[in-house]
């Protein structure tokens, strides 16, 4: 983008070059150089006129001479004439057009192009081919390959994206954030790239939004206040943190680009439910839902289906001098992907620990949020100081990785603080 704007800067001084200074210096004000390029238009064809006349026999050989020399005498008296009336007549400069049009002609050329051009054609050439028109590498083959091509480029894009994307898929989250962070130094001012970015540095400190994650949005919206990653990021760390009236103005924005029939507006639709109802919760004096955390009940686990999410938590021993054991122990399921609203959440207590837990469809805490409509979710467990769903910086967490709804015998050990 940086060498195009410059080609075009070059290009346009150019242009105000060739047309300002003849204008600045002054021009003659004289059709000389007209009529001199018609005369001899017309004597060209008078000689053309001879040569057929010679040719078919009507002039001799000495006529043609002839006429050729007199022509030719004409031809020097009318240049010599012209250039001499041109040489006496007085250049007239005209400065304040010139000024004119060197102040004007730039805004009106970046105004036009702005209008009826492609701006953004090369700031999202590689959004659009990390996106359509290119696809991550599968495989360790693949993989191998785009690193080979990135160390003997490095300032090649479009593979410092595929190379993050590849390594987002395989799941190695901290290698595409670490390569994500060149893309950042490359083009700084790309709004998706921070959105991305934001999204794998999540990733690789377990799916959580607070700090660089965060900090990464803000840029991105700060480039792109529209971005639809962005703001849709937005919202879930709004979400994580407790702002549900930020997270509901975050997506309302999202949603007014999205399709009234989308796969996404619906996501966001159920979002924005959750958040609206969480809102209302805090509003009205009540910590956000606790009222339907209860404890699990074995009429919960004989009506649980194929969606049920088994397994145990345990506390690290690094972790053990900081909790109480009336302190608070939840366990949920949110998606792995989407809104961060729990999908199904547990309510004990750290005296309980190790805990056998299970997660079902009988444990949401909505009708249209439940484990079973998400393809892949994540299980976290949380010991809250205060009592709360919503973490606070000082509870104590555990998580696992992406897994399908269904999965069993997971194991999940609480050991890190949040931040």
């Amino acid at each position: 983008m940086t060498l195009f704007l410059t080609l075009c800067a070059v290009l346009l001084l150019t242009a105000l070059l060739f047309v300002c200074v003849p204008l600045w210096r002054g021009v003659a004000k004289s059709n000389a150089v007209v009529r001199d390029a018609a005369n001899l238009e017309i004597l060209r064809d008078q000689i053309a006129e001879m040569d057929a006349d010679l040719k078919n026999g009507l002039l001799t050989a000495e006529q043609h001479a002839q006429g050729k020399r007199e022509l030719e005498s004409r031809v020097l008296e009318e240049v010599g004439s012209s250039a001499e009336v041109a040489a006496a007549l007085p250049r007239r400069p005209y400065k304040m057009l010139a000024i004119a049009l060197a102040l004007l002609l730039p805004p009106l050329t970046i105004g036009l192009y702005w209008k009826v051009g492609s701006p953004g054609v090369f700031s999202n050439q590689m959004a659009l081919a990390s996106g359509s028109g290119m696809t991550a590498a599968h495989g360790e083959a693949g993989l191998r390959e785009l690193e080979r091509k990135v160390a003997a480029d490095p300032a090649n894009g479009e593979a410092l994206v595929l190379l993050a994307r590849s390594y987002m898929d395989a799941e190695r989250y901290a290698d595409s954030a670490r390569i994500y962070e060149k893309v950042t130094a490359l083009v700084p001012d790309e709004a998706w790239v921070w959105a991305d970015y934001a999204d794998a540095q999540a990733m690789a400190q377990g799916q959580m939004l607070r700090g660089k994650p965060t900090e990464f949005i803000n840029k991105a919206l700060a480039l792109d206040p529209g971005l639809q990653k962005g703001l849709a990021l937005a919202g879930s760390a709004a979400m994580e943190r407790g702002d549900f009236a930020a997270a509901i103005t975050y997506w309302e924005r999202l949603r007014k680009q999205l399709p009234g029939d989308s796969e996404d507006a619906r996501m966001i639709d159920d979002g924005l439910a959750q958040a609206r109802q969480m809102l209302a919760h805090i509003k009205g004096g009540k910590a956000p839902m606790l009222e339907q955390i209860a404890p699990q009940g074995q009429s919960q686990m004989a009506t649980a289906g194929k969606e049920q999410i088994t397994g145990k938590v345990v506390l690290s021993d690094a972790l053990k001098g900081k909790v109480a054991p009336d302190d608070t122990l939840f366990v949920l399921a949110r998606a792995a992907e989407g809104p961060r609203m729990p999908l199904a959440i547990l309510r004990k207590q750290v005296r309980d620990l190790p805990l056998i837990f299970a997660l079902d469809d009988n444990m949401a805490m909505a009708p249209q949020m439940k484990l079973s409509a998400f393809d892949k979710v994540v299980v976290i467990a949380r010991i809250s100081k205060s009592g709360t769903a919503m973490p606070q910086p000082g509870d104590a967490e555990g998580m696992s990785q992406p897994l399908r709804p269904g999965a069993k015998n997971l194991s999940i050990k609480i050991d890190h603080l949040v931040q």
